[in-house]
């Protein structure tokens, strides 16, 4: 990302001036080269660290079939949580053996669609899944590999709405009420189920390294637990996601290397000091590759000054495109892209269409004088902003556009007005209804 001589906010080489004319606003850019290097980055430092890694992009936080693409061209495996991403993958063509299938309700179809196509791990979230996935397992005599996801009871410092590791949450099956070791016992006794190794996820945007090293010893004495009581070896530690990412320049996300220094040195000495073979240390990045890669362009169309309140600049987007700051009160910079090197004159808010007085994307931002048809970029827009997008208020979603050395290509169209009825029907009965018994406006 750069600005121009001519003060242009440039992105992969495209000004998104040009990109604005090409594929319109709201628009998704998503810098291709930058996620390449992130998911690069992740892998490479914990290689340097340990013997034995695998990395998985979590793609609920943003998932269509190019992005599968690039990150199985990158080596990583894809976490999926849902059937319909579970398809995608699929679709793209993510290898089997390096899909894991999340989700803390899969229903008994997703479960035999995971099963049928041989997904490399089920992560089961609870007794219930385990006897599912048992069933379909038999059904269909096939042996399903599976890890555990427990949950530590640690508390990651973040938002309530994303942090997943507490006692009181619905994901995992508990270590201190013995649910956990339960799990193990019900998966042991199975014939077709392989236990593989146990999953915790702590929570999202984690700036703390002490969680994620609290986190790995109790489960690292949980192995030991195992291995103790029933003789058996788990070969993997699934740490999750998490990993926290600059939405403001005031964010400090912690450091990968250390994070791959410390975890890996409290599984070394776990295991030395259980006598436990060094199982594969596994991690499931989402935001971190791809959030700081996103861009969303947005059209000023209306500016409203409130004298000695606030200036109101309302944009051609909103919380149907980034659902974020209503859900986790998140907070985002932002610059005019047609106007990047002029210096910041005055104090506004930038409001969404939608009818909602909460639809505000940013609060009390110091930009130059903004002009109606202005452009405004919206950075770190490329987790959880495509994926959890709505047609709320019956607006079409933005495109997605890759972007990489000058180079923009469509990833997703936009949606049209006809895509947003494609799936209406209206019932024979309404099929009837007389248009001229309607009261006319005089």
């Amino acid at each position: 990302m750069q600005i121009t001589h001519d003060g242009k906010l440039e992105i992969g080489g495209c000004r998104v001036t040009d990109l604005a004319k090409d594929f319109g606003t709201p628009l998704y850019i998503m810098d291709e080269e930058l996620i390449r290097t992130k998911c690069r980055e992740i892998k490479a430092s914990l290689a340097k660290n340990y013997p034995k890694t695998f990395v998985a992009y979590a793609s609920k936080a943003f998932c269509n079939l190019a992005i599968y693409r690039l990150v199985i061209e990158e080596s990583l495996g894809v976490d999926v949580c849902s059937g319909g991403e579970l398809f995608t993958a699929l679709e793209a063509g993510v290898p089997r053996e390096g899909i894991l299938f999340h989700g803390n309700c899969k229903t008994p179809q997703e479960i035999e669609m995971g099963v049928r196509v041989n997904v490399g791990r089920f992560v089961i979230d609870n007794l219930n899944e385990l006897d599912l996935v048992s069933k379909a397992a038999r059904k269909f005599r096939k042996r399903v590999h599976i890890q555990i996801r427990l949950n530590p009871g640690v508390e990651a410092c973040t938002h309530d709405y994303i942090k997943t590791g507490m006692v009181d949450s619905k994901f995992g099956l508990g270590i201190a009420d013995g649910q956990a070791m339960k799990g193990v016992e019900q998966a042991l006794a199975s014939e077709y189920l392989i236990l593989e190794g146990i999953h915790s996820h702590i929570g999202s945007q984690i700036f703390n390294i002490e969680p994620y090293i609290l986190t790995t010893r109790l489960l690292m004495d949980f192995m030991g637990d195992v291995k103790e009581k029933y003789g058996y070896t788990l070969n993997e530690i699934n740490l999750g996601g998490g990993f926290g990412i600059k939405y403001k320049t005031t964010d400090t996300p912690l450091s990968l290397d250390e994070f791959s220094k410390k975890v890996s040195q409290v599984v070394r000495e776990s295991c030395h000091t259980q006598n436990l073979d060094l199982p594969c240390i596994m991690v499931e990045p989402g935001r971190y590759i791809v959030g700081e890669a996103g861009t969303t362009l947005y059209t000023v169309y209306s500016i409203k000054d409130i004298p000695e309140i606030r200036k109101y600049i309302v944009v051609d987007g909103g919380m149907s495109e980034n659902p974020r700051v209503s859900l986790y009160q998140a907070e985002y910079e932002a610059l005019l892209a047609n106007r990047a090197s002029e210096n910041p004159t005055e104090t506004v808010s930038v409001a969404g269409k939608h009818c909602e007085e909460g639809d505000m994307l940013v609060t009390d931002i110091k930009l130059p004088k903004i002009k109606v048809g202005d452009l405004l970029a919206v950075f770190t827009t490329g987790a959880y902003h495509y994926s959890m997008a709505s047609n709320y208020n019956r607006y079409p979603r933005p495109a997605v556009v890759f972007v990489k050395s000058g180079l923009a290509d469509i990833v997703v169209e936009r949606e049209s007005y006809a895509d947003l009825i494609a799936h209406d029907r209206i019932p024979a009965a309404l099929a009837m209804t007389d248009a001229k018994k309607v009261c006319p406006l005089r």
